[in-house]
């Protein structure tokens, strides 16, 4: 038995502690609790949750591996910055995924099942007018995981899926802008319009819009250092 193994066994999913280290980890890399040039030593985090360093050594070659994370020459690891690449990369490949996942969602979904999107329209919109800003993240994160979902494309939803934690923070970023925070509600109103009426096209080109659009906010906050490089 791994020593410490107690300290975890809170956490409700039941997997390999490697795995587990790696998520947290992870989490505190993308949504900045971790910020870049952070130096994260594997003894320090083997402590401080109380576990063997193995496990820790495991989350941190697969965080290496996805270019979160780069070996020190002083020793340990420290968190890899942003890069206009990575930015423009990663909006690319969602306004691919998500546009065709809009567009199926317009094909294959069931009449019943738009309600919850509506839902989440009256829940973000009721947020921004009490300015509950810090909301708005998760209740866009979960439009758009209902929206997909009804894309009935379980290998498809994987990918996106793959990118939500990236995703996560860029959204952030994005919805603090006054501007931006309303846009992004009105986008989401004409996303359900189209769907309703089972306009693929329509939708497709809305989400990809919808991305893009964003995709032009973070870069520009990128290029006025307002984002951590």
């Amino acid at each position: 038995m791994v020593p410490g193994l107690n300290v975890l066994e809170s956490l409700p999913a039941r997997k390999p502690l490697g795995q587990i280290v790696y998520e947290k980890l992870k989490q505190a890399v993308v949504k900045g609790a971790l910020e870049s040039g952070s130096r994260i030593i594997e003894s320090q985090v083997a402590e401080s949750l109380s576990i063997s360093r193995t496990p820790v050594r495991e989350a941190m070659h697969k965080l290496e591996r996805e270019g979160l994370l780069r070996q020190s020459p002083t020793g340990g690891y420290f968190v890899v910055g942003l890069s206009r690449m990575d930015i423009e990369e990663t909006f690319g490949i969602r306004s691919v995924l998500e546009s065709y996942a809009a567009r199926l969602a317009a094909i294959k979904h069931r009449k019943e099942e738009l309600m919850p999107l509506q839902n989440k329209i009256s829940e973000y919109q009721e947020c921004l007018e009490r300015e509950q800003i810090e909301d708005l993240p998760r209740i866009n994160t979960e439009f758009h995981d209902l929206l997909y979902g009804l894309s009935y494309s379980p290998r498809l939803i994987k990918m996106i899926n793959d990118l939500k934690d990236y995703i996560y923070r860029y959204r952030e970023v994005i919805l603090k802008i006054e501007d931006m925070a309303m846009k992004s509600n009105e986008d989401h109103r004409r996303m359900l319009a189209l769907i309703k009426i089972r306009d693929a096209d329509g939708v497709e080109r809305i989400v990809r819009e919808h991305i893009l659009r964003g995709q032009e906010v973070v870069l520009r906050q990128f290029d006025n250092q307002q984002m951590v490089k």
